[in-house]
């Protein structure tokens, strides 16, 4: 595999392979790599010959450990410089219009999500047909800790999850495990992560159609035969977890649930590093999930997206994005100046303007 190839194209008799090919980087999702899968998944839509599609991450540590953040870090605004460059607004509409696009996808898509699944990785994952996690997979919505919030569609997943466990998810940045996933509804099946080539052996033999909904279901039946046993797979947080997930996020307003959260005084490490990471994490953010996940509610999932994309903008105007990326990946120092500083600080009208729409007519408009 060469290192200066961002999307490695293959293919096995009538399945198509792609391979996000930034190992070192944990494959984080550059601009590169969104439009040729886009590109590829267009071509392949038209292909007769070709029946499935196949989207893993090389090497073993992750399928995409999200975006592409240092790059968003250098067009960013600071606090003092507002704005943000056309290149911002290109790499989030271009992303999310991919991720609206394998949502939509005609022909089945098997997403391997071995390894570290976060931020960008999980949109690329959550819109396909058959979602894959195995016992190495740790996902997570982390935005919190750089400013940013659960995009790449958040407002519409993490409203389907169980009883208050996205919001919460949302908020803390909290990993999951494979169990966990299957359990909130972001995979389809939990297999072993050394099955992978005779997965991909069994897909290539099958015997397709012409029929995009036959196609799916012989998919789904050889990676329902393949499956991990439930006494092998991982022990759940999620589910583990719930009735106290419900009662730390039981608040009429975000000021409750906030201060429920970062005060869990129980014995447990995952609850403990949640409430770490929300204490941590940029206030303006948890006021932006709150208002998102309410708006989101009954949203479309084009409709979602849209929102998301001038929240997503508006965030690498006013600074937040900047700062949170610098202090994780820049300098390293892990010590944000968040503004504003507390979560009290924060007032109504500051979320609010990070909803409004930066264009007459958003670059989303056609999905």
């Amino acid at each position: 595999m060469t290192q200066e190839t961002p999307v490695i194209v293959e293919r096995q008799g009538a399945l198509g392979k792609l391979t996000l090919n930034l190992p070192k980087a944990l494959n984080a999702l550059n601009l590169d790599m969104i439009d040729q899968i886009a590109a590829q998944l267009d071509e392949w839509e038209q292909d007769d010959s070709l029946a499935c599609i196949w989207i893993e991450g090389a090497g073993e540590k992750a399928l995409c450990a999200g975006g592409d953040v240092v790059a968003l870090y250098r067009e960013s605004g600071s606090y003092r410089e507002r704005g943000a460059s056309q290149f911002v607004q290109d790499f989030f509409t271009r992303e999310y219009r991919l991720d609206y696009r394998i949502h939509t996808y005609p022909k089945p898509i098997v997403v391997w999500g071995s390894g570290i699944v976060m931020g960008g990785g999980i949109g690329i994952m959550s819109g396909a047909s058959h979602r894959i996690v195995t016992e190495t997979t740790r996902m997570a919505m982390p935005e919190i800790t750089i400013g940013l919030f659960p995009d790449v569609g958040g407002g519409w997943f993490l409203n389907r999850m169980p009883g208050r466990t996205g919001l919460f998810l949302g908020l803390t940045g909290a990993q999951f495990n494979g169990t966990d996933a299957l359990y909130c509804g972001m995979a389809d099946r939990l297999l072993p992560a050394a099955g992978k080539d005779a997965l991909i052996a069994g897909l290539a033999a099958l015997d397709f159609t012409g029929d995009p909904q036959r196609n799916q279901v012989l998919v789904s039946k050889e990676i329902q035969s393949r499956e991990m046993s439930p006494s092998e797979q991982p022990a759940p947080n999620l589910r583990t977890h719930y009735d106290v997930i419900q009662e730390l996020t039981d608040g009429a307003t975000l000021s409750e649930v906030y201060q429920a959260i970062i005060n869990y005084r129980g014995e447990d490490k995952w609850l403990q590093r949640a409430a770490a990471t929300l204490a941590a994490g940029c206030p303006l953010t948890a006021g932006i999930v709150w208002e998102q996940l309410r708006r989101a509610r009954h949203m479309s999932l084009a409709d979602v997206l849209r929102m998301e994309l001038a929240l997503a903008v508006n965030l690498c105007s006013n600074g937040q994005v900047k700062e949170g990326v610098r202090a994780l990946l820049i300098d390293k120092d892990r010590d944000p100046q968040w503004q504003p500083a507390t979560l009290e600080a924060v007032t109504p009208e500051q979320v609010m303007a990070c909803f409004a729409q930066p264009w007459g007519e958003s670059p989303l408009a056609d999905l």
